[in-house]
Order: C-alpha cells, then structure tokens, then sequence
C-alpha cells in the first residue's frame, strides 16, 4: 500500500482542499492519504473556526484516510518549526511515502532548486547582513537569494504557498528516512484573496463568510456544510478568535517583560515593544499594529501574542513532537496504523489511556495540548468544562 502525507490546516475544508487530495492521489498513485492537521489554534496565530475533531471529520469524509495532529507548540510556529513539526508526525508514522502540498508555482524541481539555493553559504551570510539593518526573516532571505540566484527564485519565495513548500522540502531533507516530495498548483484563487473563482475561494474569506451568513456554501462540499451545522446546532462552533480577545488583552496586561522574552521566537528586544503596546492596546488588533515593525510581521506578533498568553517557551518548543496522535480514520486509516504498529518511530496515542506509556517530554507536550483545548472550549458559543482533550474519542468513518 503506498500511502501520501498531506500537511494540512483545513480551516475550514473548501473544494480546493478536495482537489489537492483527489489530484495527489493521481499524481502519487496513492493507494492511501495521511494528513497532518493542526489542532485548535493555527499558524496564523489565532483559533481555527472549527474544532480539530470537526476539521478531522470532514477531511475523512472527503478522501484523507487517516489525520493526525500537529500539536499546538508546533501548529503555531513559524514557518520552519510548523514544517519541521508536521513532517515529523507524518515521518513518525514510518509508512509515509509521498508528501503532497499545495504551491502557487506548481513545479517540484523548482521549490526544490529554490530549497537548494536557500542553503548557498553565501545567502546565508547576506541573509544575515539584511537582519542586522531590520529587515524581516522573510524578506531578508528573499533579497539574498536573488542577489546570488536571480529574479525567478525570488519570485517564487514571494508566495506564501511556495515559502511553505520550501519549508516542507527542507524539513523533508533534514529527516530520514526522505520521502518523494510533490507539489500540486493551486486551483481557484490566491492564498487569503477575496476574490472569488466559480466554486473556489480563500480559506480566509470562507471563515468571514461563515460569519456573516450562509454564502460560503458553495465553496465547500456539501458535508462540510452539514458538519458546520451540526456545530452550530451542538454549540461547539464556530469559534472565532475575537471570543478570546479579553482573556488575550487581561492576559498580556499581566506579562512582565521578561516573561513575553521567553516566549518561542522572541529576539532582538521585541518583548518590550510588545510589553508597551499591551499596556496601551485597547483591542487585538490595535496590539499588534502598535507591536509591528520592519522586522517584525503581524503574523510573527500575533503568533508571540497567543503563544505568550498560551504560556509557551522556548524550551518547550524545542526538537519534534514527541508522539502522533491520531484524531479521525476510515477503514483504509486502521489499515494505515496497522502497518504503522510495525514500522513506527513514535508512540502512536488513539485514546487517553495511551498517554500512560509515554516519556515524560511527551507527557508534558500532552498535557500543554489539553490545556490548549480548555482554552479554545472559551471561544465556543457555549463555553465547555475542561477535559474535551481526554474524553472526544477518535472519529471513524465506515
């Protein structure tokens, strides 16, 4: 059985996610997919409009055979800690043939020259010039690369699809054992666009519009559409991050400067600036606006926003998740982890009782998941009691 790894966030599950599965198992000639899926807060820093549990089951519904998770202290990451993390679950698996993502460019040997390049010796001491005068990561390995690699590789790393790729690619070379790597271009329209194709849109308009009315419903399949509203209906979704903005805003009022500089990806003196603009903040938003600089993005302050009020550190966020945990699967998926009891580098968690077993690095990365999932039980209509973490069983599909 060949089995493809996708690395997925699916918030929510549209048709362009439903096209990336069916065209990687023509690509791949899968016989199975795996998708390594971020729980419930996502890399952009903030929740997922869905809960993991519904995320999962719409993505067995509609292909994947089998999801995993990206845990919290990985899910929002940068960039390259987020790829190393999912890579990670999905090389734990030891069954995991061909990783599939999605890229504006669409051409695997290009992200792979573009991976190729990023490493030059000389970039990298470029890279690090452009740092030193405030530039941001991105942008300062962007201008290095074309200095020493010219305009198409630089163009490429302009997309954020690409850049992630890349990530992916890189994270896939520094772990063995290395899978086939493959890319499928993007249908419909660009990432976080608001313009909207036939049937396609952005992940971000959809969450807007499943905010503002019922618009959205031709841009999913239709068993999203009856997941969502069997979330509604249960009170458990949708939830957006602006139900956590007093908690958040309380939180980061509290924060002493030193704690915020323990937190992952803080350097340069950063904490103060967020410190202040805590202080000041009357709303989320105005926060990271009086946070941000050259250097620093509003993605990179928001994801150090919620993983200070999150409580992470440095320490914590360091090395790769210590287990897979397994959050929905279809027939084919029990097949998947069957193989996997054979050929698996990770404990392998599919109920609470499992978690016994573990080290003590993946108990503590176990129980900072559960606290997560308390926390986002907050931003539901209803808020729910702790403990959703160790009592949501694993989703089966027949």
């Amino acid at each position: 059985m060949k089995i493809a790894g996708i690395v997925a966030e699916y918030n929510p599950f549209h048709n362009g996610h439903k096209y990336h599965i069916e065209k990687t198992k023509e690509v791949t000639g899968a016989d199975a997919v795996v998708a390594v899926m971020s729980g419930n807060f996502v890399q952009r820093g903030e929740t997922a409009i869905l809960s993991k549990w519904a995320r999962a089951k719409a993505a067995v519904q509609n292909g994947v055979d089998l999801v995993v998770e990206i845990p919290t202290l990985w899910s929002i990451a940068r960039a390259q800690s987020f790829a190393q993390g999912a890579v990670g679950v999905l090389k734990g698996l030891g069954c995991v043939d061909a990783i599939s993502f999605g890229s504006e460019c669409g051409d695997i040997e290009k992200l792979e020259e573009t991976a190729e390049a990023i490493s030059d010796p000389f970039v990298i001491e470029r890279m690090k010039k452009n740092l030193e005068i405030g530039m941001s990561y991105a942008g300062a390995r962007a201008e290095a690369v074309r200095t020493y690699h010219g305009d198409d590789f630089f163009s490429i790393l302009n997309e954020p699809n690409n850049t992630l790729g890349i990530e992916y690619i890189i994270a896939n070379n520094e772990l063995e054992p290395r899978a086939e790597m493959v890319t499928v271009a993007r249908k419909g329209v660009a990432h976080d666009s608001i313009i909207r194709s036939e049937n396609f849109a952005s992940a971000s308009d959809i969450r807007n519009m499943m905010l503002e009315g019922d618009s959205w419903y031709r841009y999913v399949p239709q068993n999203m559409v009856d997941i969502y509203k069997k979330e509604v209906e249960a009170q458990t979704g949708p939830t957006p991050y602006s139900k956590l903005e007093f908690s958040i805003l309380c939180c980061m009022r509290q924060l002493r400067v030193e704690d915020i500089a323990e937190s992952p990806d803080v350097s340069e003196g950063i904490e103060n600036r967020i410190h202040d603009a805590a202080l000041k903040a009357k709303s989320l938003e105005e926060l990271f606006s009086l946070a941000k600089t050259r250097r620093y993005s509003h993605a990179r302050i928001r994801r150090i926003v919620l993983a200070s009020f999150l409580g992470f550190t440095k320490e914590q966020c360091e090395g790769l998740p210590p287990y897979v945990k397994v959050l929905a699967m279809t027939e084919k998926g029990k097949e998947i982890l069957k193989k996997a009891k054979e050929t698996a580098t990770l404990p392998i968690i599919t109920k609470a009782s499992d978690v016994e077993t573990l080290d003590e690095r993946a108990k503590e990365v176990y129980s900072i998941e559960g606290m997560c999932t308390d926390v986002y039980s907050l931003a539901t209509p209803v808020i729910f009691p702790c403990g959703r973490e160790q009592t949501t069983p694993v989703i089966v599909e027949e």
